[in-house]
């Protein structure tokens, strides 16, 4: 069977390699290649997270407090968002790209760390195999709807309204 967890640490740590493929890259049209890749998963996951990992862990989390953790996940989305957008402001391989993509690692790295610790394992401990594999296929659904990020919600979310609205 699939699980959500697996899929969900499939990319967490793609993500990882791809910010790690930044360090390496020798030419600003390295750093677009591997940024602009990167920053359309970004956003797809986030989104994927929010249309089918967090409504479920609202519901049915019951193992740590499923409600700070959806709020932490719709504030750390929001500031990646934010950061990516900002890079998009500017040339790539500059001073200020630099600073924003600097600023969207991080953001992502903590958000990942968190996520691993709190939400994933609450959603482990309060699920069951069956309930993760039919959220596993929810999330392939979504990424197959949204191929190279095509109708992706970029929007940030009001973490109150979107707790209401999905619990």
């Amino acid at each position: 069977m699939a699980d959500i967890v697996d899929l969900i640490y499939a990319d967490h740590d793609w993500f990882r390699r791809q910010f790690f493929y930044l360090d390496y890259a020798t030419s600003d049209v390295e750093l677009a290649a591997v940024w602009e890749v990167l920053t359309t998963r970004l956003n797809t996951h986030a989104d994927a997270e929010e249309t089918v990992f967090y409504p479920a862990l609202l519901k049915k989390g019951i193992a740590g407090d499923p409600e700070d953790e959806t709020e932490d996940a719709i504030e750390d989305h929001n500031k990646i968002r934010d950061a990516v957008a900002e890079a998009r402001r500017h040339r790539v391989g500059s001073e200020d790209w630099f600073e924003a993509v600097g600023k969207a690692r991080a953001e992502n790295g903590e958000h990942l760390d968190e996520e691993e610790r709190e939400a994933i394992p609450d959603l482990i401990k309060s699920t069951t195999p069956e309930l993760r594999h039919q959220l596993a296929m929810a999330w392939l659904q979504f990424y197959a709807e949204h191929q190279a990020g095509a109708g992706v919600n970029t929007k940030n979310k009001d973490a109150e309204e979107y707790i209401e609205s999905n619990s």
